[in-house]
């Protein structure tokens, strides 16, 4: 026999108490303790969920000289982007969470992995979706459909039947909120049966050897879905990021086992899918023929790959009383702050006037070495004279008006040459070892403090 009781999990961390309490004493978050009623197993059923994972038959310690150091088995997943963002492909076993906000393409991707990898079977498990829908949307990707088997269900024992039947080469769950444990006494996506459901998915992976995908939802604020012990259990978290309205998503890796969390991957959704960007600083630079005032050309890493991507400033004379500040893809609070080291360390008066900001793309970027290129897109726009389009700025701007160096300035340099720019503009105390004589690279111009820029740009 099954015992009930009743227990209050945090809804952001997962932590258990008896009672409830206004403040999680795990994570110090207020009111995010919730009431669910759970089943404790008795048996049989409990004695074979509490078995080991790692090689049960033989448990007892092992020297760390002794370990192998074999390489994993990887799979391809069929885009080279997207095993690049896994480390080299998804390692058998392993467990992948994959999020993003409703509509990025979450589904899709996950559906694009079947149908362009036709030597692997795979089982695609879907609580949001109908068979028919799914079947209608894989006729729109296009691509084999022969050894995907599409399994609608929510139970997860069913699921987990079916699979150890069928004994796929890659198994999908969409999504994690979706589906419930007839073991535990709550409803789907909560706080317990999230736990419940990835702990015997993980289960089934490490004794099977099957990579699973789990598709979860996201919240308001942009985190993944349940309690946070869900990242915890997983191998690899990826997070979908972009705005529905834009074409451009990037998939970014927040937590890998196996490889780095510096490696994003770019798409473009179209009509028939998601397609990779190879190279994606071709898509964010100018798109107009002639030069025009209040544009420069960034150059940002974002992980370990570099973009080169455009900035708009516009500045204008305040039609009303209080000057406006907008930013659209970059902190308006630190576009304040190089407005006021314009103001008080090079003497533009711009506290009286509009100053609109908008990285092209629908980019958002918190990279501090694309200070240069916005101060030279605002004064661009201020003085209305055009910057040259063949021209990048990579740079930090400090609160004394001095420009800092920037990280991995080779890898920008290296990206601006590759696009065909003539001149680059970084600090005077940069070093930059990487960049031999010999290799062909842009015009390099030092500056040191935001007045240089200013007589070199604007003579």
């Amino acid at each position: 026999m099954a015992k009930k009781k009743t227990v209050w999990y945090c809804t952001e961390c997962g932590y258990e108490s008896p009672k409830w309490m206004g403040q999680c004493p795990s994570c110090g978050a207020w009111n995010t303790m919730q009431e669910e009623t759970v089943v404790k197993e008795t048996g049989a059923s409990a004695t074979s969920r509490n078995r080991s994972l790692f090689n049960p038959e033989n448990t007892r310690p092992v020297p760390l000289s002794e370990i192998s150091t074999d390489i994993e088995n990887r799979t391809s997943l069929g885009g080279k982007e997207l095993d690049r963002v896994l480390g080299g492909g998804m390692v058998s076993g392993s467990i992948v969470l994959l999020g993003g906000e409703p509509g990025i393409g979450k589904s899709t991707l996950s559906l694009q992995i079947p149908l362009k990898c036709n030597k692997l079977t795979t089982l695609y498990v879907s609580g949001e979706e109908s068979a028919k829908q799914i079947k209608l949307r894989g006729e729109r990707l296009g691509g084999e459909q022969k050894n995907c088997m599409v399994l609608a269900e929510t139970l997860l024992e069913n699921i987990i039947d079916q699979a150890r039947n069928i004994k796929p080469d890659l198994l999908i769950i969409d999504s994690i909120q979706t589906i419930y444990s007839q073991n535990i006494d709550s409803s789907a996506g909560s706080v317990s049966q999230v736990k419940e459901c990835a702990a015997t998915l993980l289960r089934y992976a490490k004794e099977t050897g099957t990579p699973v995908i789990i598709i979860g939802h996201i919240t308001k604020d942009g985190s993944i879905a349940g309690p946070k012990i869900l990242e915890h259990i997983v191998d690899v978290v990826l997070q979908f990021e972009g705005d529905t309205r834009q074409s451009f998503r990037i998939l970014r890796s927040i937590k890998n086992r196996f490889g780095s969390t510096d490696e994003l991957a770019v798409y473009q959704m179209t009509g028939t899918g998601l397609e990779e960007i190879v190279n994606p600083s071709e898509l964010f630079m100018p798109m107009h023929g002639t030069d025009l005032s209040g544009i420069a050309i960034a150059a940002m890493i974002d992980g370990s790959r570099p973009f080169l991507i455009e900035v708009q400033a516009l500045v204008s004379t305040a039609a009303y009383g209080t000057p406006q500040r907008s930013a659209t893809g970059f902190d308006v609070r630190r576009m304040n702050m190089l407005l006021a080291v314009l103001e008080k360390r090079v003497g533009f008066k711009l506290s009286q006037k509009d100053v609109f900001l908008n990285i092209s793309g629908g980019i958002k970027i918190d990279d501090p070495a694309c200070d240069l290129a916005i101060i030279a897109a605002i004064l661009s726009s201020n003085f209305d004279i055009p910057l040259s389009q063949r021209t990048a700025f990579i740079g930090e701007a400090g609160l004394s008006g001095e420009i800092r160096p920037a990280s991995q300035t080779e890898k920008r340099i290296a990206e601006a040459a590759k696009l065909g720019f003539e001149k680059v503009f970084i600090s005077k105390y940069e070093k930059i070892p990487g960049l031999t004589a010999g290799q062909p690279h842009p015009e390099i111009i030092r500056i040191s403090t935001i007045a240089d820029l200013v007589k070199a740009t604007f003579r």
